[in-house]
Order: C-alpha cells, then structure tokens, then sequence
C-alpha cells in the first residue's frame, strides 16, 4: 500500500481522493501503483522517499522530449517539487497494445526526436540515470562532453567503491586521448531521451511507442541507439526505418562498443563488480 502521507499529498495534488490502488512490478527504485480515482480517473503513481527531486527532473525531461513532438510521452498531472520531502510523480495511465509497426513507428519517431536536437551538449539542469547523479554541464565538443561528463565520473565513482580494478585508470585515460577520433563525425547535439534501454519503452492503446523514464541531454544520437540494443531491443526493422528519415553515419557499428560504455559503467556502480568483464570486453575492442 501507498504510504499515507504520499496518498494524502497525491490526493491533493489532482484535486480528487484515491479510491483504490494496485501495486504494479517491474522497477527496482521506485515504488509503482496503478489508481482509480473518486472522479473516475485512472493514473499511475510513482513515490520515493530517498531521492525526491529525482520526479521533478523527469517530468521536466518527458516535457523535453514532446517538445520534439516526435513520439508520444505521458501526460504528466502532478509532480512533487525539487524541495519537497516525499517524492511522487503521477501520469496517464496507458493501457499498452502490440502493433505491427511498432518497431517501424519506433525508428522513424528515434530519428525525428533526435533530428529536433538541443542547444548544446549537455542540458540545462543536472539530473538523474537511474539513482545515478547525472552532470550535464554543457561542453563544447562531443567527445570532450561524453569523456568528461559521462565516462570519468562514473570510472572513478566506480573504482573508489572497489567495484572496478585500478588499472581502469590508465586504461580509460588511454580511450579519452583518443575519443576524438573514435567518437565519430562531428553532428550538432542530438535530443537524447537518455536511458533507452527495452524496459524504457511503453506502447499506448494503439500500440504506438511511447517514452518514459528518461535522463534527458544534448548529445551524440548514437548513445540512445546503442544502448537500446544493449540489453535486447527492436529489431532491423526498426534501425532501417530510423535510416530512411536520419541516416546514421558510417562507421556506426564499430562505434557501438564506445557507446555502451556507458550504461555498462552505470551498472557497474549500481549492481557492483558482476558487469566489469563486460566493460573489459568493450575496452578491448576500442583501444
């Protein structure tokens, strides 16, 4: 059950009485709960008292992202404020459904969202992946923005836990020399939704796809593909439809490694040392 004080602060915040709630599975940070309302309304309900202005950030990130008006993100109806000591967030709920041209419709919104782009590479608030604490301060050039913003803090955060060998050291300081050749074309900075991984993606009544969960930021638009296909994803259908609209650069397979480094170094400092060969595996291959 919902903890009284949260229901209290739910029920005040949409303005109508929480009349029933199921509690939902599938996430290892937050507690979820679908709700009937006393005006008939059905929503989903987010609450953590451990890192509460972790919804605020997010329901400012899926803002972001229907910005781009590329794909679909849930309605947000009430949001706990950054300061506030129990942390809800409450959205449509959306009763998913299949379609045949989910992974077409997927590809083709990927692209434009990213094609809608950012002012620069980083954001303007710091925000969370997963409970990770996530520094987007601007820099001025992709690989300087994604060695030091995204790969360091995470290679040091993980090494002083003694989740990660010391000799990640050299070898990362060894890959940041040379991520600018290794990073790519130069592209101007991409929408990234942020933390695209399978479990991230929803679908609506229509089966069309939808987004939630995101650590949104400016940056290079293959962090999204290649993380949505590190934990098993959509298939080539969905990657040719995302060429058809934006055309990936070449050379974007051998990047791919370089790309997952980071939601690997995340899982390494969220789940400890049992994803470190696979950081070794990706290092490997890149230097």
């Amino acid at each position: 059950m919902m903890r009284r004080e949260v229901a209290e602060r739910v029920a005040a915040a949409l303005g109508a009485a929480i009349r029933s709630q199921h509690a939902l599975s599938g996430g290892s940070i937050n507690d979820a709960y679908r709700c009937e309302l006393s005006d008939g309304r059905r929503v989903f309900v987010k609450t953590n008292t451990r890192y509460p202005r972790m919804f605020a950030c997010e329901a400012r990130g899926l803002a972001w992202l229907g910005e781009a008006r590329a794909l679909r993100v849930p309605t947000v109806l009430a949001v706990s404020s950054d300061s506030d000591p129990v942390g809800f967030l409450v959205l449509e709920y959306l009763e998913a459904a299949r379609s045949r041209d989910q992974e077409l419709a997927l590809g083709r919104g990927l692209a434009e969202l990213h094609r809608a782009g950012a002012p620069a590479f980083g954001h303007d608030e710091d925000n969370y992946l997963a409970t990770l604490e996530q520094d987007n301060t601007p820099a001025d050039d992709w690989p300087s923005f994604y060695g030091q913003r995204r790969l360091d803090p995470l290679v040091r955060a993980a090494i002083e836990a003694g989740s990660a060998p010391r000799s990640w050291a050299s070898a990362f300081e060894r890959l940041y020399a040379r991520l600018p050749e290794l990073a790519g074309p130069a592209e101007p900075p991409a929408r990234l939704h942020g933390d695209l991984w399978s479990g991230n993606l929803h679908a609506d009544q229509h089966g069309a796809p939808v987004l939630i969960d995101p650590a949104v930021y400016g940056g290079h638009r293959e962090v999204d593909l290649a993380m949505l296909t590190l934990f098993g994803g959509p298939g080539p259908r969905c990657f040719a439809a995302y060429d058809e609209v934006h055309p990936r650069a070449p050379g974007h397979e051998e990047r791919v490694p370089l790309y997952q480094l980071y939601p690997l170094l995340a899982h390494v400092c969220l789940f400890g040392g049992a994803y470190v060969s696979s950081v070794d595996s990706a290092l490997r291959r890149l230097l």
